[in-house]
């Protein structure tokens, strides 16, 4: 009798255990989400504290809201800008490349003003995907950093509010200037190259480009604290350099 009252005495005690520990687990779990800023505090802070925020989403990684409005964001430069001035601009490119572009109809004009900001959501949602899986596929499986791919993809939507935000905010001179394709890049700063391909490379390297991807970068030390800031923006930067290269053969 005294060994069944002590065996269920011991089983009551390992149970009582079990769920303190399960306890103090889902505590530490509320915490932990409690701690995640507000998003509005973390685009904000993209710009001026971008450690502090990639140390948070590598920990806990949020990207669906960042992902909504870096698009939002998007959608509205696209909106912003006349079609009239986007088609000129076509117009423009084709003409210096030796090409006749065809009169576009009234009609399909009126549609683009609908469709143009949905390409532009759509089509910067699926590049922040297959970029979070490049970095992933790269500083996971290459270069053996610990990182899951929404944790990549956490970093790079809230990277992603750096060039949207300045985007929105050059409308304005692409306005002005009649060029819908303007942008800060390191053309702008070429005094010393001809017009051709290495030119072009420069062309396509967006400075806020660079910002944004030297966030990343602080992202994947984050996520991998062995993986220094140092070599993970030489890996990202690289990355992007080369798209400008393979792009400019097109250009």
């Amino acid at each position: 009798m005294d060994e069944s009252q002590s065996t269920e005495g011991r089983e009551e005690t390992e149970g009582a255990g079990s769920a303190e520990r399960s306890d103090e687990a889902i505590g530490v779990a509320q915490a932990e989400q409690s701690e995640i800023p507000s998003l509005p505090s973390r685009l904000v802070n993209v710009f001026v504290s971008p450690g502090k925020v990639m140390e948070t989403v590598a920990k806990n990684p949020v990207w669906v809201g960042a992902l909504l409005v870096g698009a939002f964001l998007v959608a509205l430069q696209a909106a912003l800008i006349p079609v009239d001035l986007i088609m000129e601009t076509q117009r423009q490119a084709a003409l210096e490349a030796g090409r006749d572009m065809p009169e576009i109809p009234e009609a399909f004009m009126n549609l683009m003003r609908f469709v143009t900001p949905v390409i532009g959501m759509v089509g910067i949602a699926l590049f922040t995907f297959f970029t979070a899986g490049l970095y992933w596929l790269i500083f996971s499986f290459v270069l053996g950093d610990e990182g899951r791919y929404r944790q990549y993809l956490a970093v790079g939507t809230h990277a992603l509010f750096v060039p949207a935000v300045i985007g929105l905010a050059l409308v304005p001179l692409k306005i002005m200037t009649g060029d819908a394709q303007a942008t800060l890049n390191l053309g702008n700063f070429n005094f010393f190259l001809p017009n051709g391909y290495w030119a072009d490379v420069l062309r396509l390297v967006d400075l806020t480009g660079i910002w944004s991807a030297l966030i990343v970068a602080q992202g994947a030390h984050s996520i991998d604290p062995k993986r220094s800031f140092g070599t993970a923006a030489a890996v990202v930067l690289g990355i992007m350099f080369a798209f400008a290269l393979f792009l400019a053969t097109f250009a």
